[in-house]
This record gives structure tokens, C-alpha cells and sequence, in this order.
């Protein structure tokens, strides 16, 4: 499995198991495996004291597109900005996601 994270053109972040789709030895999109739509914010504290640290984010991750059981989709090169890999602790958190519907399947 290949874990990455993925920014579209749309300036969404994707999280899922990407596989190259290749056509006559060329690359011409990725199929996404049980993609995350991922959201991140700083979370807001009312408070005069500063307990939090400046890097620190809440992070949730979604079913990128709700209304479908398709569990892989195919997205065209054209709309992929980048491709990276996520952070230990994303990968982590998206594989318990994931993990965890496919026990239930």
C-alpha cells in the first residue's frame, strides 16, 4: 500500500492509497483507494494564557465524496497539483480510519 497525500487542483488535501494508472508506458491519472477528504485547523482558545503550542492543528478526515460506495476512484493527472507523503501520525490515523471499515464490510 502507498499512502500518500494529495493536493487537487480544487485546493482540496486527499489522503487514500494511490496507484499510478499507466496507459502505453505513460502516466495518465491515479486511482484513489478509500480517499479522505483532510481538514485541518488551529483550534481557538478564549483564554489569556497561551497553553497550546504554535504548530498545533486539529486534523479530521472524511469520506472524500459522500454519495458514492465506490471505494476506488479514478482522478486524471491534470487535476493533481502534487503528490507527498503524509506525516507518521496521518498515515496512522488514516489507516485506523480505513482499517476499521473494512472490518465492518
Amino acid at each position: 500500500m502507498s499512502i500518500k497525500l494529495t493536493i487537487l487542483k480544487s485546493g482540496e488535501t486527499i489522503i487514500s492509497d494511490a496507484k499510478e494508472l499507466i496507459v502505453e508506458d505513460r502516466v495518465c491519472g491515479y486511482l484513489f483507494n478509500k480517499p479522505h477528504k483532510v481538514e485541518y485547523r488551529k483550534p481557538i482558545l478564549l483564554s489569556e494564557e497561551k497553553n497550546m503550542s504554535d504548530g498545533e492543528v486539529q486534523i479530521s478526515l472524511s469520506p472524500w465524496i459522500l454519495l458514492t460506495s465506490e471505494d476506488q476512484i479514478p482522478v486524471p493527472t491534470d487535476w493533481i497539483v502534487t503528490l507527498v507523503d503524509p506525516l507518521e501520525s496521518i498515515k496512522e490515523m488514516y489507516s485506523e480510519k480505513v482499517g476499521g471499515e473494512e472490518e465492518n464490510d
